[in-house]
């Protein structure tokens, strides 16, 4: 019978690495507590339609963007440049600051709030992802939190910035990278991980 890939071997110096106890998945038991969407259903709906039929095409005029998600709450200031593809889940938990670009593809999954300071750029395909869930709850419930980008930070083609990070002002999550703590201003981030 084979061992397992964590079990000592023989001729091995160091100790067997502890077992971590494996928790019994019963996604049948999801509650969801502690998110609020912050709109009714009507509101939801409406919007999707909205993102679906409109907002993503590459016929919609970038200059409708932003006024389609201040006609759904977002905060959005002036000559914010949204391309084609871009997706918002909840435009009511979205603040854009002046001068910011965001690129084909991106994606604000914004179960909690996004803030996206002045002269920020968030490159093609990025995700800002605020949603989680509890790695050791049964249940999987989430484990969300907000995303803030500060004035000047540049989230690159491809990167991810996930739940309860900050980028700060003029840092730079570089192309391909995964931000999953907050990033000191001026920092640039790389995909392999490395800080500079």
């Amino acid at each position: 019978m084979a061992q397992s890939a964590v079990a000592a071997q023989p001729g091995d110096s160091g100790p067997a690495t502890p077992h971590r106890p494996v928790v019994e998945r019963s996604l049948r038991g999801f509650t969801g507590a502690g998110y609020d969407k912050g709109r009714p259903l009507l509101v939801q709906a409406a919007w999707f339609a909205v993102l679906h039929l409109v907002f993503v095409k590459w016929w919609c005029p970038h200059r409708w963007r932003p006024v389609l998600l201040r006609a759904f709450g977002a905060r959005v200031g002036q000559r914010v440049l949204i391309r084609h593809g871009v997706r918002v889940h909840w435009p009511w938990k979205l603040e854009i600051g002046d001068d910011v670009w965001i690129g084909e593809g991106a994606w604000i999954l914004n179960l909690e709030p996004v803030t996206i300071g002045h002269d920020c750029c968030v490159s093609q395909s990025a995700l800002l992802c605020t949603g989680s869930h509890r790695p050791r709850c049964a249940t999987f419930e989430f484990d969300n939190g907000p995303i803030r980008l500060e004035p000047g930070s540049w989230v690159a083609a491809r990167a991810v910035v996930l739940r309860g990070v900050t980028v700060g002002r003029g840092g730079v999550v570089g192309a391909g990278a995964v931000a999953h703590r907050d990033l000191a201003p001026g920092t640039v981030l790389t995909s392999k991980g490395r800080t500079a």
